[in-house]
């Protein structure tokens, strides 16, 4: 399938293994607390771009599917922050993981704002004068 060949989806599946076996490892109560949350923003990535890829022809809709995907990927960070803070990582493992999603997001970025372009080039250009 064409998805796989991209990129970001690969990085954001190979994150998204590693942020659900690191939230295995959660005190019991956080497993289907912030440790299930965590696990739904990261899977949420490669599904969205998945879908939206299946919409490519539809460059409004596969863009909307890639700012989803950005969206989760913020949403991460701020989920690896708080489990920092909770004390169920230490430092060094959560800045590995969160620069690899700072990373994820400024491709993603990157993807919408190429997307953003094909968009502007379909659009019939006005005549100003």
């Amino acid at each position: 399938m064409g998805y796989r060949k991209l990129h970001v989806y690969n990085e954001s599946y190979k994150l998204s293994l590693e942020i659900h076996r690191l939230t295995m490892k959660f005190p019991r109560h956080e497993l289907y607390e912030i440790g299930s949350q965590l696990r739904r923003a990261a899977i949420s990535i490669p599904l969205n771009i998945a879908e939206g890829y299946g919409r490519r022809n539809h460059k409004l809709d596969y863009r909307k599917f890639i700012i989803n995907a950005q969206g989760s990927s913020n949403e991460v960070v701020v989920l690896l922050q708080m489990i920092k803070d909770l004390g169920y990582i230490p430092e060094e493992e959560y800045l590995s993981l969160s620069n690899s999603y700072t990373r994820l997001g400024k491709q993603l970025n990157k993807f919408i704002d190429i997307l953003q372009q094909e968009i502007r080039s379909l659009r019939p250009q006005r005549n100003t004068k």
